[in-house]
């Protein structure tokens, strides 16, 4: 071994000067190889902690939420369920006029069946980032959810998720086709989830 004078009268050798690179180069590596292999989970107003799109209803959805239709393959598949769906403008998450009868609607369906819950599924077009329409998406959900709470629906019977635009139900690069993505869909759980 090689020993190299440093400084007032101490020498290293190479090898304990290559460690103090090593080491710390090492434990790096070894962090981050730890934390790509961790689950991501999302932080997305809407979402909750540790939430993942589509998670909150598994569970306890027995008609199954968009998310297992899609992976079912049967996502648009034109059961609608007892309750209609709202769209929004492109970049909006205000409800509209015209769909002020169908939340009436959904409301009224949902305090005739005390039994059952909804979840609020958020969606948007494929344009813009995978962020910025989760988020728009947790938006669009969260507004339905507050519109049917003022129609008298009680809170805890009401969840949302945001799927942003990963569940298209068009998959066509026009506008005719994005303004049916841009949308809230409902999803009954528990009781009577039939018209």
């Amino acid at each position: 071994m090689t020993q190299y004078q440093r400084g007032h009268g101490g020498s290293v050798t190479r090898v304990a000067q290559l460690s103090r690179i090593a080491m710390p180069a090492l434990v790096g590596l070894a962090l981050a190889i730890a934390g790509c292999s961790s689950k991501k989970t999302s932080s997305v107003e809407g979402l909750g902690n540790g939430a993942t799109p589509g998670s909150e209803l598994t569970s306890k959805n027995e008609n199954g939420n968009s998310l297992e239709k899609w992976k079912n393959g049967t996502l648009g598949g034109g059961e609608g369920g007892p309750l209609s769906d709202i769209h929004f403008g492109y970049n909006d998450y205000t409800v509209t006029q015209q769909d002020n009868s169908v939340l009436q609607s959904n409301a009224r369906w949902l305090q005739d069946h005390p039994g059952s819950n909804v979840q609020v599924e958020g969606n948007c077009d494929e344009r813009g980032s995978e962020e910025y329409n989760l988020a728009l998406g947790a938006k669009r959900a969260q507004s339905a959810k507050e519109y049917l709470i003022n129609l008298g629906v009680s809170p805890g019977r009401i969840s949302t998720t945001s799927y942003g635009k990963e569940l298209p139900l068009c998959q066509d690069h026009e506008e005719t086709c994005w303004q049916r993505n841009r949308r809230d869909h409902f999803v009954v759980s528990g009781g009577q989830a039939s018209r």
